[in-house]
């Protein structure tokens, strides 16, 4: 079964390092690389770039949209449908759809980040998710060990590297890990 992988980062991308971009869309081409299908908001910026990632690899892509239809997730939103196979219409709103896109993923991964990004990060880390965090590319990725360091509550399931090929490697492996403890 392949795995199911979301890519978590900023849809507004103007605080990311500059090559922020091209790292999203090659972990969006090793996630299909190391058989997985990528899990995104639907979204612009990062979950955008990691989907075109993918489709260049020939993946499969499947999006949560916040909207709950076509023409709210377009006019509303203003959000993107190209480079998906399958958007899903949640009518959840963000919060919801960050819910959603988490727990209906298998990992992680966490590249630069805003507000958003450090919600479905939360999610992720209460559920007891694998978490791939791409350092040094800005924002929320950037300040998570700190994050997880205050807060005082252990490491979770969290490997960090500043390669994408790496760090899709180290979250399939958690992947594996916690499949083998079920």
């Amino acid at each position: 079964m392949k795995y199911k992988i979301s890519v978590s980062g900023a849809a507004e991308t103007g605080h990311c390092k500059s090559d922020a971009l091209d790292k999203a869309k090659e972990v969006g081409k090793e996630i299909v690389r190391q058989n997985g299908v990528l899990v995104t908001g639907a979204t612009s910026g990062i979950p955008y770039w990691s989907a075109i990632g993918a489709k260049e690899e020939g993946g499969i892509v499947i999006g949560l949209s916040p909207a709950a239809s076509l023409a709210s997730h377009k006019r509303a939103y203003r959000l993107p449908t190209d480079y998906h196979d399958i958007v899903i219409y949640t009518g959840f709103e963000y919060a919801g759809r960050n819910l959603l896109l988490t727990r209906s993923s298998d990992g992680v991964i966490v590249i630069c980040g805003r507000m958003g990004t450090l919600n479905e990060f939360t999610i992720a880390f209460e559920d007891k998710k694998p978490i791939g965090i791409l350092l040094e590319t800005g924002g929320t990725a950037d300040m998570v060990k700190e994050i997880v360091k205050e807060a005082h509550r252990g490491s979770g399931k969290i490997v960090y590297d500043t390669d994408p090929k790496k760090l899709v490697e180290k979250v399939v492996k958690k992947i594996d890990q916690e499949k083998n403890r079920s």
